[in-house]
């Protein structure tokens, strides 16, 4: 059973941080969505910044989103702070 999505914050280039209960976080790199249907309207920075919890996964205001399922399995673990600048430093190189 997938957790419950406590937290979810929008990172640059279109990375989204999204923090489970009781079993950790995961960065999900949404650029691969922004080329599909309805997707396309998150590449514009400040629509994509307005993400939130909705319906137990997370949602954009003109009905876009992703179930919990989808971020836990998909996105990349993320276990402190550090790590994450460290793991978004390196996804930058890789660019």
């Amino acid at each position: 059973m997938i957790p419950k999505i406590t937290y979810v914050e929008a990172y640059p280039e279109y990375q989204l941080y999204v923090r489970f209960k009781g079993k950790g976080s995961r960065l999900l790199d949404m650029k691969p969505f922004l080329k599909k249907g309805i997707f396309k309207e998150l590449g514009d920075e400040k629509y994509f910044k307005k993400v939130r919890l909705v319906w137990g996964g997370v949602g954009w205001p003109r009905q876009q989103d992703l179930s919990a399922e989808t971020i836990y399995y998909r996105g990349s673990p993320v276990r402190s702070p550090n790590k994450l600048r460290t793991f978004l430093k390196r996804k930058r190189r890789q660019h």
